[in-house]
């Protein structure tokens, strides 16, 4: 019990420590207000135009379409994600090794790293694009349902640092997992429905990712934000939905524990 104790403590401190770290760079978060609803305005200025006067297309109107991509851009804000890029240097340099020597193991240690960091994100992201979006652009952005967004948004959160620290772990064979991390970026951004929503795929495609990770990073928190959930023909309640979500988080965390246990295996301490 001590020794829980004595790791929350130490956990709790890593993630006041990264807040405070990131916040001599607030700037660069501040530079996301910016960003966010530029991007935001360029998707609403694209949607108005496909939809034309057509009242629905991939069974959502016009608001839904507004209001799942505002939920997508502020969704993004509270799950970002450097576990992987920062693993790898981690690994390239040697400095792993005093992680590895640590009763926190750093699969912890980086968690509670992105825990502070998107603290930071909360406060200088999300809560300015969130006014931004609801006073400027007028769009309502209550959730259908508040606490299962809320729990949908963190196990979007999880399953994207689980994803990310897995991609992490491939520096332990391949040293630089850069090339693998921007193959990442690029296949999440198209299939985690943050560009276009996952039901104008084509049918298998949706079928496809409900084993993949994807879609429950961005698509399936959006689509619980919005009150309703349907993909490759299937549609669930929004409690169905997160369930579905959780089994898919706790599967991913599997699969991140056993890559793990091989990548110690692997480690070497090259650079030390």
């Amino acid at each position: 019990m001590n020794r829980l104790k004595h790791n929350w403590l130490v956990c709790r401190s890593v993630a006041e420590v990264t807040y405070k770290e990131w916040s001599a760079y607030r700037t660069h978060s501040l530079v996301s207000v910016i960003v966010g609803p530029v991007y935001f305005m360029v998707q609403y200025f694209i949607w108005t135009a496909v939809y034309g006067g057509q009242a629905t297309l991939g069974g959502m109107d016009l608001h839904q379409m507004i209001r799942y991509f505002g939920a997508t851009a502020l969704i993004g804000y509270l799950i970002m994600d450097f576990a992987d890029w920062n693993l790898s240097m981690l690994v390239r340099t040697g400095k792993f090794l005093t992680f590895h020597l640590r009763p926190v193991h750093h699969r912890s240690f980086a968690l509670f790293q992105k825990l502070g960091h998107r603290f930071l994100g909360f406060l200088f992201e999300f809560v300015p694009c969130l006014f931004i979006f609801i006073f400027i652009f007028g769009i309502d952005m209550r959730p259908a349902s508040f606490p299962w967004t809320l729990l949908s948004v963190l196990l979007a959160f999880l399953m994207n640092f689980y994803v990310n620290y897995t991609i992490g772990l491939t520096s332990f064979w391949l040293v630089q997992s850069g090339g693998i991390r921007s193959a990442f970026m690029l296949v999440s951004a198209i299939f985690s429905g943050a560009l276009i929503p996952l039901a104008f795929f084509p049918h298998w495609l949706q079928v496809i990712q409900f084993f993949l990770p994807f879609q429950y990073i961005a698509y399936m928190p959006a689509m619980v934000f919005t009150g309703h959930y349907s993909l490759g023909g299937l549609e669930l309640s929004i409690p169905q939905a997160v369930g579905l979500q959780a089994v898919a988080v706790l599967i991913t965390f599997g699969l991140n524990e056993a890559i793990r246990r091989q990548a110690m295996k692997q480690f070497t301490a090259v650079g030390a």
